[in-house]
């Protein structure tokens, strides 16, 4: 048995940051039944990759139910309310001010409903001057400084991934844990929030604590390490790149030693210790270079592991489909069986909900359920 089994939510959600966040606890065994416009959630129309669907949209609404309601209209909204207050969480990131314009007011919910967890999703927090403006991953990405520290020395770059966006998913989630289990104590709700500016700021906590306090903020060094030295991408003779990271002393000594046959290197003051080594990157790197690149990767992998270094092949994402330690739980999108990553440390729901719905789906179960006045 799921630990969420029987917990209902009512999610009005779209794009990434909140579909995050239910598709956790859909994971969980919570009943997820997605609200969409008629037009449906734009992150369906993302891409076709999948099967003619969205690649965004399969990944983050499996095992849900959708059903569509027209807030446009009054008797639709009072549908939506009747809902609301027959579920546990209510989850939303609608534009901020949305939903009181509907007439549903949260703590009007609250007061009714007393038991609801609510779940507000914005770009920046409440109380903060810049509730009001609208916020995607990628401004957020900018906005908060990541991207000032991702990429290469010549530019800045984006994380591959919504990073902001799961982030955002992620705390949503676990804080709506925590009210679960909070409930259960006291029989009271909760009204939560969760910005998407404070997530990735909560993730920046390191480098924001180098630049507060040390004096500087990491540089931009692309496929390296801006505070551990070697630690980055190097080149065996067959071309084959690899990242390799020395953590500590004894790494370094067995690098030295065994991997790359310079044990002058530990003599070396340019070599001293960690910090040394970052104020002298290139040479640091060029050493451990210059060795590699007499070396086939094979013999690099013999070498590393008797020394008993980390390392790791740099990959395309069309490798990870045949890597020995990936797996994949089959989804059903439409008529096809296609295959999404494994959800570590959660047991997946039972094939018969491992779809993606379509628009709509269910509209008319969950509509049933509210009593006719």
């Amino acid at each position: 048995m799921s630990f969420l089994e029987g917990i209902k939510v009512i999610s009005l959600e779209q794009a990434v940051a909140a579909p995050a966040c239910s598709m956790r606890l859909v994971q969980a065994g919570a009943e997820v039944v997605k609200i969409e416009r008629p037009e449906g959630d734009f992150a369906r129309g993302y891409d076709t990759a999948v099967a003619g669907k969205s690649s965004y949209f399969v990944w983050l609404n499996a095992g849900k139910k959708s059903a569509v309601l027209d807030l446009r209209r009054s008797d639709q909204v009072a549908l939506l309310s009747r809902l609301i207050v027959q579920s546990d969480v209510l989850i939303q990131n609608l534009k901020p001010g949305a939903l009181a314009k509907l007439g549903l007011e949260l703590d009007a919910l609250h007061a009714e409903h007393p038991r609801l967890i609510s779940m507000s999703i914005s770009g920046f927090a409440e109380d903060g001057p810049g509730h009001h403006r609208k916020a995607y991953d990628l401004l957020m990405q900018a906005e908060s400084g990541l991207s000032a520290i991702t990429g290469s020395h010549h530019a800045a770059g984006r994380v591959g991934v919504s990073l902001v966006d799961i982030a955002t998913g992620q705390f949503a989630y676990e804080a709506i844990l925590g009210a679960l289990i909070q409930r259960g104590q006291n029989e009271r709700g909760a009204k939560l929030s969760v910005s998407l500016f404070d997530a990735v700021a909560q993730w920046l906590a390191v480098p924001y604590l180098l630049d507060r306090y040390g004096g500087a903020a990491p540089k931009r060094v692309g496929l390296a390490h801006p505070g551990i030295c070697p630690y980055g991408v190097f080149t065996a003779q067959c071309g084959q790149d690899f990242v390799l990271s020395v953590q500590n002393e004894r790494e370094w000594g067995r690098l030295c030693e065994i991997g790359i046959a310079r044990a002058d290197l530990l003599d070396d003051e340019r070599c001293a210790d960690n910090q040394t080594r970052v104020a002298n990157r290139d040479f640091v790197d060029d050493a451990v270079r210059d060795a590699v690149a007499r070396l086939a990767y094979t013999e690099v992998q013999e070498r590393f592991e008797q020394a008993d270094l980390a390392f790791a092949p740099v990959n395309n994402i069309s490798k990870l489909k045949s890597h020995s330690d990936f797996h994949t739980v089959p989804v059903t999108v439409g008529e096809t069986t296609v295959e999404l990553p494994r959800v570590p440390g959660a047991p997946w729901l039972p094939d018969s909900l491992n779809r993606v719905p379509e628009l709509g789906a269910h509209t008319q179960e969950i509509l049933a359920r509210v009593p006719k006045s």
